[in-house]
């Protein structure tokens, strides 16, 4: 059985943690089923947003005014994306 202290990360992380793009993240990539049979663990499971939240500020997460940065869990980006940028070259590293 394996136990995650954190969501699964499904998109990468722009803000200083070298996350690859979200097609080489795994939870981006496989349902939680699907890890646990690649990782051949019995179980499988993670931490939720708003559980994350609880553990570290006794709230949960606002979805208009997150207190932090949980892009790497969401997809929701503290700032927009710079013109010309489409979300799915950032998300993917593609030139599209």
């Amino acid at each position: 059985h394996m136990r995650i202290a954190s969501p699964p990360t499904t998109h990468p992380c722009f803000y200083g943690v070298d996350t690859p793009s979200q097609d080489q993240l795994i939870a981006a990539q496989m349902s939680i089923d699907e890890i646990a049979r690649e990782i051949d663990a019995d179980s499988l499971a993670f931490i939720t947003v708003d559980g994350m939240y609880r553990a570290i500020a006794d709230t949960v997460r606002d979805p208009e005014t997150p207190q932090f940065c949980d892009a790497c869990f969401t997809g929701e980006y503290p700032i927009q994306l710079a013109s010309g940028l489409s979300a799915k070259r950032v998300s993917h590293g593609s030139g599209a």
